[in-house]
């Protein structure tokens, strides 16, 4: 039934394509916007395989801070950004490019059940830091030398964490840094044993790379659970309708993006991305041409 269900919505849509004289497909590359954050890299060079090796098409990646990214897509400097964290997280810089008229448009989900919060190691004895609130504590400020270890400036989860910090009163700095900076610090105080707060996200290799969890948020300053889409430029689906439709059926299970993710961090994004690929046919042609086995 799916199957024949598809092709009479594809020859009504090839007809209706000939009677209005559709555009044809642009020949210009598609510029992508990316962050250097684990989940933002594989996804983006995942996005740019199959753009690149499935439809032919000459791909550019723009690596940026996320704030730049939207204004980026807003100016038709970027085609496409696959790091939108909505409803919350992003939602500032959304409603900012957006505030006089539709500039970014949402193409779809790529993956749900994300959150940010703060993170330390297992090591660290939870009766004496399980929650944001026991962060005040004068024992546990001195075993963190007052500090939280955060990512790049212009990334949300340093907004939601500036104003923690406030919400709950606490006496401690914000260091900035970016993913692979944390990471590296995060790395060091571990094999050190040593006390240490991390900004987080899930889903992230390091949960798969070290016994890590999350401090509770009783006040809820950094959010709940957020899903992660893609965005684009306002005309970039008139233009670039396979792309568009492409990207638009690209979702991943949280489980298979974590472990990809860490896959990356053993080799490289390159590898784990043609690895993924190879191991998940089916979803990658159905990602291609919306077709159902």
């Amino acid at each position: 039934m799916l199957g024949k269900t598809s092709k009479f919505l594809a020859t009504t849509v090839l007809g209706l394509g000939l009677a209005t004289g559709a555009q044809a497909q642009s020949d210009d590359p598609v510029r992508i916007g990316w962050t250097a954050w684990s989940d933002a890299e594989f996804v983006t060079k995942l996005a740019a395989n199959v753009i690149e090796n499935r439809l032919g098409r000459d791909v550019e990646l723009v690596q940026t801070d996320i704030a730049p990214q939207y204004q980026g897509v807003a100016e038709g400097d970027i085609d496409v950004m696959l790091m939108s964290w909505q409803p919350g997280t992003h939602s500032d810089y959304l409603d900012q490019v957006n505030s006089d008229g539709v500039k970014a448009v949402n193409l779809g989900l790529l993956y749900g059940y994300a959150r940010l919060g703060w993170a330390v190691p297992d090591y660290i004895p939870e009766e004496e830091v399980s929650s944001i609130e026991d962060l005040k504590k004068d024992s546990v400020r001195e075993n963190l030398d007052g500090t939280i270890t955060g990512i790049d400036p212009g990334a949300g989860l340093m907004r939601l964490s500036n104003e923690t910090i406030e919400e709950y009163g606490l006496d401690y700095d914000l260091q900035s840094s970016s993913g692979a900076g944390m990471t590296a610090a995060l790395d060091r105080a571990i094999n050190r044993d040593e006390w240490i707060v991390v900004t987080a996200w899930s889903p992230h290799w390091m949960f798969g790379a070290y016994d890590l969890r999350y401090l509770e948020d009783p006040e809820g300053t950094l959010g709940s659970y957020e899903r992660i889409h893609a965005f684009a430029n306002v005309g970039f689906y008139q233009e670039n309708p396979e792309v568009a439709m492409t990207l638009s059926r690209m979702q991943l299970p949280l489980a298979d993006l974590e472990a990809a993710m860490f896959n990356a961090q053993e080799g490289s994004y390159e590898d784990a991305v043609a690895q993924y690929i190879e191991d998940n046919p089916a979803r990658v042609e159905y990602w291609v041409t919306g077709e159902l086995d």
